[in-house]
């Protein structure tokens, strides 16, 4: 796998205080996307062992919330195999940190691949982003039929349940 970049502190991409890891590769090509620099599957570095534990001691930090995993697509195919050791790792080595993952593809999509990816994600925000439906007032989520997911919630309730956020 290779990643375009890490970012130590996001506050755009989940609640709190955030480690994100941005996957480099993507086939969807969404017009306007955020990150076109992510979609070469060549371009950005390579993944490493000591990169993963790096970015595991950075997640601990105790003014951390949690971890955002974006790209590129991190579920495109080539990925999803080191992606889900690297989500079964965090999740282990940092149990009280929330993961979240920015996927274009839907939900559905992801559960009909039969693998175990969603098992140790929080939160997913789904969908691809459409320009003609862009809302600056959107929560974490570009346009409006990005999806918000709580994973456990929706794996309990048997239906999706989008995640509520209070108003400050």
């Amino acid at each position: 796998m290779r990643y375009a970049q890490i970012r130590e502190v996001d506050i755009a991409n989940g609640p709190g205080i955030r480690v994100s890891l941005y996957t480099q590769g993507c086939h969807r090509h969404c017009p306007f996307c955020f990150n076109q620099e992510t979609w070469d599957f060549n371009g950005g570095k390579a993944f490493t062992s000591e990169l993963e534990d790096v970015l595991i001691k950075l997640i601990n930090k105790p003014h951390i919330a949690g971890f955002t995993l974006l790209g590129g697509e991190p579920f495109e195919e080539e990925n999803r195999d080191d992606i889900l050791e690297l989500l079964k790792h965090i999740k282990k080595e940092c149990p009280t940190k929330s993961i979240w993952v920015y996927s274009s593809f839907l939900y559905e999509e992801i559960m009909e691949w039969k693998q175990p990816l969603l098992d140790y994600v929080d939160v997913l925000v789904d969908g691809p982003f459409v320009n003609e439906l862009k809302d600056a007032n959107l929560k974490f989520r570009g346009s409006s039929n990005q999806r918000i997911i709580d994973i456990k919630k929706t794996k309990e309730n048997k239906d999706i349940t989008l995640v509520e956020f209070k108003e400050i």
